[in-house]
């Protein structure tokens, strides 16, 4: 079985404007494992994003992510506070490590979450 999604469920107290002082970090390993916006020509690019998703961070309210066609995408679903990390390629990517790998960066923020995995069957 392979991990096709890892999600953050806030929990307590934390909310959006708790992710804010790691989200830049987040959204950067997610472009790294795209191979998104790594070149020197794509940094005005990268900043966007990433000042759009602060934006709202800042304003405790729900980011974009990032949803644009890619093998790893980070979503912000409606109705529930929390986030994940997605994959819809074709052949199924495992996202746990990328998932543990933001797992440490809230915790050192001191951010409350728990994980949640959804597993697909490998044939």
């Amino acid at each position: 079985m392979k991990t096709s999604s890892y999600h953050f469920v806030l929990q307590d107290k934390s909310d959006y404007k708790d992710l804010a002082p790691v989200f830049p970090d987040i959204l950067k390993t997610i472009f790294t494992e795209n191979g998104h916006f790594l070149s020197p020509e794509e940094e005005e690019s990268r900043e966007m994003f990433i000042e759009l998703n602060m934006a709202d961070l800042e304003r405790n309210r729900k980011p974009e992510g990032y949803n644009r066609k890619a093998l790893y995408r980070l979503v912000f679903p409606i109705g529930r506070k929390e986030f994940y990390i997605k994959t819809y390629s074709g052949k199924m990517s495992d996202v746990k490590h990328i998932g543990e790998t933001i797992g440490e960066m809230l915790s050192t923020a001191k951010v409350k979450f728990e994980v949640e995995e959804n597993l697909d069957m490998e044939y």
